[in-house]
């Protein structure tokens, strides 16, 4: 039986194990590969709470060479209902710098990623000890991201752990946009400060745009024996520089590395899979608010009355029948995600007050998600301008699952996608998605099938096209009904498999005869 590692930051087969769509792949693959025949361990940092979850196990102690000291960790195992899949996790102070339960943390825009450098690098290099120490090390290492990436580094120039360059070690990358970039010097987290004796090669390691700087994502691209992307469209996107002026988002600096990677034959795109659970009945609208204002008023009490009272007297205030159409949309408050949203059509106004003001009150938009402050603020604002807009400004789990099963057409315009989780989320439940033909969401909605594309050669092009497309999905509702329900037939009947993806896995990324 072979045996591999996943590495990552998250890890969503536990509670509060996730941020992002790496979480839903770091949970999903194990068990897809277990069914092939692979027995996977998955490890993260334990952030000071998986440690704590019922039934964890210590399994042993070590011993890091960190920032010019011995630091001993601590690894644990949780537990897990799957055969054949172990869920690991190493516990130390440095890997919950802001107290525990935080995956990520936030820095000051003048040290962008200080924090959460310093925390994986301690992270990549225990991940390394743990391997070296192994009695029987694994088939494949799988890296994930750049929370990960410096185990590469580590391999390639720490003499301790050169043994582990005869282990086959792939690398993912889930979003360009996130490079963990730091300086080679000079601060207390930079790579001279996490790991003074380490003699590195400057061309391997350092950022192509900033030569002072470590890029942890550049050098597990220039080592790694495998690199994936998680769309087939989004690796080949990537091979481009960005295009601000067109709208564009390529290889963020590092699409040099990118091409050179894909002429040595080391870049594929896979596809991430999605689970497909049996659904019930569609909810019903009164449902839908009952449900909603009872989730909103738990919320409140959690976090404070002023924001969810207000959303809780809009919640109120919308029609008792169902709207004839009902908008919705799941996902982090981002720059990538939320940019079409407010980018201003050639007319002035921004997409989403455009769609509000021309669906008026024949319709409704619901919206779930929190981020970036500014963000947040910015669609609060519109919200509070416009009474058929809902901004749900948080995340519950049962929520989100309610808006994908309630809603009628899914806006998901992001300005680039490695693959999208959400798209596949609401299709699975028959609601069809207009979205932004770029990378995972161009290879998992087909145009007029299955969902509405988009695109455009400038930011402003995007936006008219997203609005025009959104208002003629709404008339394809009224108008063509027939031709709406086998649209949301279709959606539902797709299937992006994680047992195709796991096939995929195991041929282009982890078998010698893939190289």
């Amino acid at each position: 039986m072979k045996r591999i590692l996943l590495v990552a930051a998250e890890n969503g087969a536990h509670p509060g194990g996730q941020v992002g769509g790496v979480g839903d792949v770091i949970r999903d693959l194990p068990l897809a590969l277990a069914a092939q025949g692979w027995e996977s361990s998955v490890v993260t940092p334990a952030y000071g709470m998986f440690n704590k979850l019922p039934g964890a196990r210590h399994l042993s102690s070590i011993e890091v060479g960190f920032a010019g000291a011995t630091h001993t960790a601590a690894l644990w195992e949780i537990p897990g209902t799957a055969p054949r899949v172990t869920h690991l996790a190493i516990e130390h102070p440095l890997l919950s710098p802001d107290g525990p339960r935080k995956i990520y943390c936030s820095d000051s825009p003048d040290r962008p990623f200080a924090t959460d450098a310093g925390k994986f690098a301690f992270f990549s290099a225990a991940v390394a000890t743990l391997v070296k120490q192994s009695g029987a090390p694994p088939d494949v290492i799988h890296l994930h991201d750049w929370h990960a990436a410096l185990y590469l580094a580590l391999r390639e120039f720490d003499p301790a752990f050169r043994e582990l360059q005869k282990i086959r070690t792939v690398y993912t990358v889930h979003n360009l946009a996130f490079q963990g970039i730091r300086p080679l010097a000079n601060d207390e987290s930079s790579l001279a400060a996490w790991f003074p004796e380490l003699r590195v090669a400057p061309k391997i390691v350092t950022d192509p745009r900033y030569s002072d700087c470590i890029n942890p994502m550049a050098a597990a691209i220039r080592l790694a024996d495998k690199i994936n992307t998680v769309s087939p469209s989004y690796a080949k996107e990537i091979l481009r520089p960005n295009d601000p002026a067109h709208g564009f988002s390529g290889g963020e600096g590092l699409e040099n590395d990118l091409r050179q990677a894909a002429s040595q034959h080391r870049l594929t795109g896979i596809l991430n899979g999605c689970e497909y659970p049996k659904f019930g009945r569609r909810p019903g609208w009164s449902s839908f608010l009952k449900a909603t204002k009872d989730v909103l008023e738990g919320m409140d009490r959690a976090a404070g009355p002023a924001f969810h009272a207000e959303t809780i007297q809009r919640l109120a205030s919308f029609p008792q029948r169902r709207p004839g159409i009902i908008l919705t949309s799941v996902g982090r408050l981002t720059a990538q995600k939320t940019a079409l949203f407010l980018q201003p059509t050639t007319k002035g106004p921004s997409a989403l007050e455009t769609i509000l003001e021309n669906m008026g009150k024949s319709g409704v938009f619901i919206m779930l998600g929190s981020g970036d402050p500014q963000l947040e603020q910015r669609i609060s604002e519109i919200a509070a301008r416009h009474a058929n807009f809902l901004f749900l400004c948080g995340f519950f789990e049962p929520l989100a699952q309610l808006l994908y099963r309630i809603g009628d057409l899914f806006l998901m315009p992001s300005s680039f996608e490695p693959c999208g989780i959400s798209q596949m989320l609401a299709m699975r439940t028959g609601q069809p998605c207009i979205a932004h033909a770029v990378g995972g969401l161009k290879d998992t909605i087909q145009h007029n099938v299955t969902g509405l594309l988009f695109d455009g050669d400038t930011p402003a092009a995007q936006a008219d096209n997203f609005v025009a497309i959104t208002l003629h999905a709404r008339q394809l509702k009224t108008d063509s009904p027939a031709q709406w329900q086998s649209m949301r037939k279709l959606a539902a009947a797709e299937r992006f498999s994680w047992e195709v993806a796991a096939e995929q896995y195991e041929k282009e990324l982890y078998e010698s005869s893939g190289s």
